[in-house]
């Protein structure tokens, strides 16, 4: 998959990546993912986004060939690479935040390195392809245990991992009434941790009927239809007795609607770094001294956020690309004991040269897209 500008991708060829340095490893794909923030590439909002990048940072495979300093994989290894690209070693991988690794990006001042996601991340090639090169081999893939499906490992390299993290960063207290804004896949698995954690009540907020839907079946959660409300604080304020919410989660991120004049000069004009209607909303919905959750992907430049009134009502904000492999031996748990089937939320599955009608599908919302993987010739 190359990108060949907003709305413009397509497939082509390219070499099979080399190993360029000792710790390296080539993976042979066979699966990956459309993410929800790819969707702000595809879009153009993402800085320093050129052309003939390969996105993808969510994709799992069999490793084609390693590194001489490699220990820790052999060849015909069959991998789950966590979508973070971190040394395992600086001063904040050494504190698990491997999303925010300094060794790796040279703009490392915000954010780590991320595969597939603009030079603002690092300048890497994602897994969108039959072919990706992971450095740090030693540090970032995992060995997919025996009994863990494909797909299931797949969406642990971020949607997963991302939807529990943001529900560990709500700090959910027992019997909490716990919001999350958006019914993507990462709303959709945060819904579902917050009841790991602890809530006692989960609301799940969207305009897309169809996304509604499956946040009742896969996250039993209530769920707010904002287009159907003048005032969806308002709303959110009724259905909580007036106080509002302990825990909002933010799942939507850089281009949310529900307010025009944000969304243009967010989405069209490019004058914001996202529009953020739903990190306001979180803001005005959750109550006095609660805790605001961002897993939204919003963009480094200014946006236009309601930061003294978080300030007046002494909210907690706490917000990060997620730490992927450090949510992995929880997860596994969940997952092997039954409390979660991560895939049961694909909506689709395409091959890698359809990936273009992928994209269009994902971002148009057709076809009550939710969650689409990707399959390659190397599968």
């Amino acid at each position: 998959m190359v990108y060949r500008g907003p709305y413009k991708i397509r497939i082509d060829e390219k070499d099979i990546p080399r190993i360029e340095h000792p710790n390296d490893a080539v993976i042979r794909v066979t699966q990956a993912a459309i993410c929800g923030s790819d969707l702000h590439l595809y879009h153009g909002l993402m800085p320093d986004t050129r052309v003939g990048t390969t996105f993808g940072h969510e994709f799992i495979g069999v490793v084609h060939e390693v590194g001489p300093s490699v220990e820790n994989l052999s060849v015909g290894d069959r991998v789950m690479v966590p979508f973070n690209i971190y040394c395992g070693s600086c001063y904040f991988c050494a504190r698990g935040l491997f999303s925010n690794c300094h060794n790796v990006n040279p703009n490392a001042t915000a954010v780590g390195g991320i595969y597939g996601y603009s030079h603002t991340c690092g300048g890497y090639d994602g897994g969108q392809a039959e072919f990706v090169r992971v450095p740090f081999a030693d540090v970032g893939p995992t060995v997919i245990p025996d009994w863990l499906d494909d797909e299931d490992a797949l969406l642990m390299t971020d949607a997963l991992a991302t939807g529990y993290f943001g529900a560990q960063l709500g700090d959910i207290r027992e019997g909490d009434t716990v919001a999350v804004f958006g019914a993507g896949p990462v709303g959709l698995f945060a819904a579902k941790s917050a009841w790991f954690m602890g809530a006692g009540r989960v609301i799940v907020i969207d305009h897309l009927e169809y996304r509604l839907a499956k946040a009742r079946e896969f996250a039993q959660a209530e769920t707010i239809n904002f287009a159907e409300h003048d005032d969806i604080v308002v709303t959110m304020k009724r259905t909580t007795d007036f106080l509002g919410a302990d825990v909002v989660i933010d799942a939507v991120g850089a281009e949310a609607d529900g307010n025009l004049t944000q969304h243009i000069t967010a989405a069209k004009l490019k004058l914001q770094g996202g529009s953020p209607i739903a990190l306001n909303w979180a803001i005005d919905s959750v109550r006095k001294g609660g805790t605001v959750s961002v897993m939204g992907a919003y963009g480094p430049i200014f946006s236009a956020v309601k930061f003294g009134d978080a300030m007046n009502k002494g909210l907690t904000l706490r917000m990060n690309q997620a730490p992927a492999k450090r949510q992995w031996p929880r997860l596994l748990e969940h997952i092997k004991n039954g409390h979660l089937k991560p895939n049961d939320i694909v909506t689709h599955r395409i091959p890698l040269e359809h990936i273009a009608e992928g994209y269009h599908m994902f971002s148009a919302k057709l076809d009550g897209c939710i969650k689409t993987i990707i399959t390659t010739d190397a599968a």
